[in-house]
């Protein structure tokens, strides 16, 4: 049974079609799985009964039988992120504010994946309200990396990651809003893609920076992610920052020709506060592009420095604004003995929030009060418009951008969350892709010295998911064939 769970998502929905495998099989597969290891590894905060995802399996093979699901991940077991909506499904964003919370509707990219034929295992966990990068801010614990559980899978995606690290689903749903997706995907080792902003629509997703977040798919290879994100991506006029596209055909570009396309390297990427371990796997993938026939060379990004506290500004404007809706009236958690109206507010919020989302609720309403509006948050408008050019001119030349994901590989568990700037600082080659709105991928390139995982990240200008997808799809090739690179 664990058989079925080392094949990635596509060659899973290859075996059911082919009928060599039933729907359930594979359902009873992953939940053996989960019930083996997920103690040690604490990936879901809500794992539906067997019964339940029987009954869901039992419908998919009776519709690819009846021809109703043809999708190449029809009847292929997934794992939701727990900010993603689920109608009836508990959805908590790993927080004790939302403990009880089951919406009546389920978020556009699931229903994608329903439409796919895909069968729903559970709920991931994530950091509290996707505010963190290692995966401990939740209310139900940390998750660990299945690589090594005294260290962090990553965040805030990281109950994503682990589960399709750890073979507990055959792919996952996370979402990035400074690099949730990409960070995790390399602490794990897994592949993970951020698409352009507006590509997915983030209808049902519940929000922490609005004009950042972003729905993606995390899973064991290129050919999955691609496959994921044709099926997820999709015009919403529920969503209005939803794009309508001429082109979702993602798994076109996979291909292993990457003769001729211009690959750069940021300069500034590559400075001090990168570890060795990871500086040497991204000039290795590099060094494997360029003798495929890519012409590769560094460049100047500039600007580097100044991703952070804008970022930093802007996602925090954009949470307090967007978690004023959780005052303990409507839904979610509500103290049980309060004084009044406003003491219930006062009082729902200091106990159902952990310490690091109030720590971005009072900075971002800070940037946002009057006298401060202007110095802090226009001025972070102001300088994400300017990365964006940055990222613009440099595409005038290239057509992917090939950085490190983080500057280190997975830090042990409790060493950033005592230390929130260092946790901030962990996403300094992620967050300049969602200030811009670009696309982004993460593959696996290789272990450190201590046998953990590191990723190279590739980006792409906006709406040019192809072009990423077709460097990461021949790297992996490559790699696949060259023994030595992993």
């Amino acid at each position: 049974m664990m058989s079925l769970m080392k094949l990635t998502a596509v060659e899973l929905g290859r075996e059911i079609k082919q009928r060599k495998v039933s729907v359930s099989e594979a359902a009873q597969a992953v939940l053996e799985q989960i019930d083996k290891i997920e103690k040690n590894i604490n990936s879901y905060v809500t794992v539906l009964d067997r019964e339940n995802v029987l009954k869901q399996a039992e419908e998919v093979q009776k519709g690819i039988e009846d021809g109703k699901y043809q999708g190449a991940l029809a009847g292929v077991p997934v794992a939701i992120k727990d900010n993603m909506c689920t109608e009836g499904i508990l959805t908590t964003c790993s927080s004790k504010m939302l403990s009880n919370f089951v919406p009546t509707y389920s978020s556009e990219a699931v229903l994608n994946l329903k439409k796919a034929g895909a069968v729903i295992i559970g709920k991931t966990n994530m950091d509290e309200f996707a505010m963190g990068s290692t995966t401990e801010t939740s209310y139900y614990g940390p998750t660990k990396n299945p690589w090594n559980t005294d260290h962090v899978p990553g965040g805030s995606s990281g109950g994503s990651c682990a589960a399709v690290a750890a073979c507990e689903c055959s792919y996952a749903l996370g979402s990035d809003t400074g690099g949730s997706i990409r960070q995790p995907s390399s602490f794990c080792g897994v592949t993970g893609i951020k698409p352009t902003y507006g590509t997915v629509s983030r209808y049902g997703l519940i929000a922490y920076g609005s004009s950042l977040d972003q729905i993606g798919p995390i899973a064991k290879d290129v050919t999955d992610c691609a496959t994921i994100l044709e099926t997820i991506a999709s015009h919403d006029p529920k969503d209005s920052t939803s794009v309508k596209r001429k082109d979702y055909d993602f798994t076109s570009a996979l291909v292993t020709d990457v003769k001729g396309m211009k690959i750069g390297l940021p300069r500034d990427y590559y400075k001090e506060g990168l570890s060795g371990d990871v500086r040497n796997a991204i000039y290795k993938v590099a060094d494997m592009l360029k003798d495929a026939g890519a012409v590769v060379e560094e460049f100047d990004l500039s600007l580097v420095e100044y991703a952070i506290p804008a970022y930093y500004v802007i996602a925090s404007a954009e949470a307090s604004s967007n978690l004023a809706r959780f005052e303990g009236v409507k839904y979610g958690y509500r103290t049980s003995e309060y004084d009044g109206l406003n003491n219930m507010f006062k009082k729902s919020r200091s106990e159902g929030f952990g310490a690091e989302v109030k720590r971005r609720i009072m900075l971002g309403s800070f940037v946002l009060s009057s006298g401060y509006y202007d110095a802090y948050y226009l001025k972070a408008l102001r300088t994400k418009a300017l990365i964006k050019r940055a990222f613009d001119k440099a595409f005038e030349k290239y057509d992917v951008i090939l950085a490190p994901a983080t500057p280190t590989t997975a830090p042990k568990l409790g060493e950033r969350l005592s230390d929130p700037i260092k946790m901030y600082l962990g996403d300094i080659y992620t967050i300049s892709v969602n200030l811009a709105g670009l696309p982004g991928i993460t593959v696996p390139c290789g272990f450190d010295s201590a046998n953990l995982p590191i990723g190279v990240q590739m980006l792409g200008n906006c709406f040019e998911e192809k072009k990423i997808i077709r460097t990461a799809y021949a790297y992996e090739q490559m790699r696949v064939t060259d023994k030595g690179a992993v």
